[in-house]
C-alpha cells in the first residue's frame, strides 16, 4: 500500500515570489551601498585635492605668514596673506546672522509647537519654510538695495556695502531651518511630560520653556548648529551686500570679505591656474573645511554629553 504526499499548489508560488524578494533587497542594497561608496570616494576626493592644492600654497607661503599677519591681499603687487582678514569677516556676518535667527526661530518653534492649533501650524510651518527655497543671490539683492538703505537711516556711519545688512539677511535665510527642525524637536517631546507638569500646576508657559525646551535641547543644539554652518558656507548674500574688502574688524558698519566670497572672486577667471594667487583659493577651502568640521565635532561632543546628563 502506498501513500502519496500531495504538495499544496500554492508552495512553488510562494517560494518563487520569496526568492523574487530575496533578489530585489539585494539589489537595493547593492544600489544603496554604492550610493555611501559614491559619497565616501567625493568626501575623500574632496579632501585629497585640498591637501594636495594647500600644501603647494604652504611651500611658498610659511604657516607664521598666514596665522601671523592680519592683511590678506594676494593679488595685490604687495602680498599679504594674513588669514585672519577673512576669518574675522566670516565669523561677524555668521555671528550676527546667529543672533538673530536663533531667538526667532526657537520663539517660532516654541508658538508651532505648544500654542498654535493644529490646523493653524499646517498651515504656517511650510509657508515659514518657503524662505528656505528662495535663492541666495535674491537674498543678496534684498540686503543690498532694500535692508542697506533702510538701515542708512538709523545706524550712523553705515557703509553702502557693510556686515550688518548681510549678517541680518542671511540670519533671515537659516531662520525656517533653525525653527522647522526645533519644532520638530519639540514635538516629539512625550506628552507625558507635558501632562506631569500641568498636574504639578504649572502654566503653558512655564511648561513650555521649563519642561519641553530643555528635554528637546539635544535637537535644538542640532539645528543651531546646522544654521551655523550654512550661515558660514553662505556665498552670494555676502559676495553682493558684503564689499569684498578683506580687513580685521569687528564693525558690521564697515565693508567686509568673508571667506566664501574670497573664493568666488578669486574663481571669476581672472586670475591664472596654478600660480600662487590661485592656490590661496584651496587655502581658504581648507580653512572652512576646518571650521566647519570643527562645528559639527562641538555639535557632537555637546549632544553626548547632554545626553550622559553633564555638560563637559
Amino acid at each position: 500500500m502506498s501513500i502519496h504526499t500531495a504538495i499544496p499548489a500554492h508552495l512553488p508560488a510562494r517560494t518563487a515570489l520569496h526568492e523574487r524578494r530575496r533578489l530585489t533587497e539585494r539589489l537595493v542594497g547593492a544600489v544603496l551601498f554604492a550610493c555611501a561608496i559614491v559619497s565616501l570616494i567625493t568626501t575623500v576626493g574632496i579632501i585629497l585635492v585640498l591637501i594636495v592644492e594647500t600644501a603647494g600654497f604652504f611651500q611658498e607661503v610659511s604657516l607664521r605668514d598666514f596665522f601671523g599677519d592680519t592683511q590678506w591681499t594676494p593679488l595685490f603687487a604687495k602680498k599679504h596673506f594674513g588669514i585672519w582678514a577673512l576669518v574675522a569677516g566670516t565669523a561677524l556676518t555668521s555671528a550676527i546672522a546667529v543672533f538673530t535667527a536663533v531667538p526667532l526661530g526657537l520663539l517660532a518653534a516654541a508658538y508651532l509647537s505648544e500654542f498654535a492649533e493644529e490646523r493653524v501650524r499646517r498651515v504656517l510651518k511650510p509657508i515659514m519654510e518657503i524662505l528656505a527655497g528662495i535663492p541666495t543671490v535674491v537674498y543678496g539683492y534684498f540686503a543690498l538695495t532694500f535692508v542697506t538703505p533702510l538701515l542708512q537711516k538709523v545706524v550712523p556711519g553705515l557703509a553702502g556695502f557693510n556686515a550688518l545688512s548681510p549678517g541680518l539677511v542671511m540670519g533671515i535665510m537659516i531662520f525656517p531651518t533653525i525653527a522647522s527642525l526645533s519644532e520638530d524637536a519639540l514635538y516629539a517631546v512625550p506628552t507625558s511630560l507635558r501632562e506631569a507638569a500641568y498636574a504639578l500646576g504649572a502654566t503653558r508657559l512655564a511648561t513650555t520653556f521649563r519642561v519641553v525646551i530643555p528635554s528637546a535641547f539635544s535637537g535644538i543644539v542640532a539645528a543651531i548648529i546646522l544654521g551655523v554652518s550654512r550661515a558660514v558656507g553662505e556665498t552670494m548674500i555676502v559676495t553682493i551686500a558684503a564689499g569684498q574688502q578683506p580687513r580685521f574688524t569687528f564693525d558690521p558698519r564697515v565693508p567686509v570679505e568673508t571667506m566664501t566670497a574670497y573664493i568666488v572672486q578669486v574663481s571669476l577667471g581672472d586670475t591664472p591656474t596654478g600660480t600662487l594667487e590661485f592656490r590661496t583659493i584651496f587655502a581658504v577651502g581648507m580653512m572652512l573645511f576646518v571650521f566647519t568640521l570643527a562645528l559639527n565635532m562641538v555639535a557632537h561632543r555637546l549632544r553626548q554629553h547632554i545626553l550622559k546628563g553633564s555638560l563637559w
